[in-house]
């Protein structure tokens, strides 16, 4: 009589272990979660505590979106941005908007040069790879609608000639909630373009803490310079590169499309997300679970990201909004009516 085989022995299977090593061969994502850690870990020498604004920053980053940050002064909204910039040796600018800030104090314009009698453009300081704007909604439309080529096309058209942006290439803006006085609502147009929209609460009591402790032991100072670059330009696009072949079921894609379509049929909602907002979710996802150390994303993925991404994109009823329900609450009612794929 002859022995029975092991499962791990049987013709035509394989090991739980076999196939792990074999999964964890598909793609190699040790360069993107090496990125992510040392990005993390400089940050976090100036930052106490806002690791969901870090960790969603990196994600925007290497998913190449946008990200529009919200929350009241003084929560490390600026701080946190400048400090993503430091550690990265790329191109960094910061514009500080205002009431009276022009389109051309953003995008640039052309000046008359005597000695070749033509008029040269002169780039403004939307011409960076990563742009700080500093409370955006201080200024009215027109300054804002400037950023609207930039952001979707990477590119600015004046006079009729076409100026592209050097890859990478990310806007973080900063708000004040909208009640505050002397702001301006951004138009949907616009915020439909950012990937993100990051809401910054207050910090823990423990956090706080730890906040006074590190003012103190630096003599509150904060010294950029013990900051270490630890990515250049070419490890951003490299990573995105893989990041983008981050496997996607298409269980999953529809799992996307129906929470997006549940959104243009809520009775609370009276604007629901475009169809850019599926391709953010899914770029988002792709990012969040290279991040995680998976080449396929999961409806985890997706439950993650989902309120930064649609969060801005939809519009309450006039109803809701005097009830005071918020984004937040009627996108997690929407996932509840949503089955999660098995």
């Amino acid at each position: 009589m002859s022995e029975s085989k092991s499962p791990e022995e049987q013709p035509g299977q394989t090991s739980n272990n076999e196939d792990e090593l074999r999964f964890s061969a598909r793609t190699d994502l040790s360069g993107v979660q090496s990125l992510v850690d040392n990005i993390r870990n400089e940050i976090g020498k100036v930052i106490v505590g806002q690791q969901n604004m870090v960790d969603l920053l990196i994600t925007a980053l290497l998913a190449d979106g946008h990200v529009l940050i919200e929350g009241v002064p003084g929560v490390a909204k600026t701080l946190t941005t400048k400090l993503l910039a430091q550690v990265i040796d790329v191109g960094f600018s910061r514009i500080q908007f205002t009431p009276d800030l022009m389109p051309a104090d953003v995008i640039g314009t052309s000046i008359f040069n005597p000695k070749t009698s033509n008029f040269e453009f002169k780039k403004g300081p939307v011409f960076s790879n990563i742009v700080l704007i500093d409370e955006i909604n201080r200024s009215p439309a027109k300054t804002q609608a400037a950023l609207f080529e930039a952001m979707e096309e990477r590119q600015v058209s004046v006079d009729g000639v076409t100026h592209p942006m050097s890859p990478p290439f990310m806007v973080i803006a900063t708000q004040n909630p909208i009640e505050h006085e002397g702001t301006y609502r951004l138009p949907e147009a616009q915020l439909d373009r950012f990937l993100f929209k990051i809401e910054v609460p207050y910090p823990s009591l423990d956090e706080e803490i730890n906040i006074l402790q590190g003012s103190y032991e630096r003599g509150n100072v904060i010294d950029l310079g013990v900051l270490k670059k630890v990515a250049h330009t070419d490890d951003i696009l490299e990573q995105r590169k893989i990041i983008s072949k981050v496997h996607v079921e298409p269980l999953v894609m529809k799992y996307i499309a129906e929470i997006v379509q549940q959104t243009r049929n809520s009775s609370s909602i009276s604007v629901g997300a475009s169809p850019r907002a599926s391709v953010f979710v899914m770029r988002a996802a792709q990012a969040w679970a290279a991040i995680r150390g998976r080449d396929f994303i999961t409806p985890e993925d997706v439950k993650a990201i989902i309120m930064p991404v649609l969060r801005h994109r939809i519009m309450l009823t006039p109803e809701k909004e005097m009830e005071g329900v918020t984004p937040d609450k009627v996108i997690s009612v929407t996932l509840e009516k949503v089955e999660v794929p098995r």
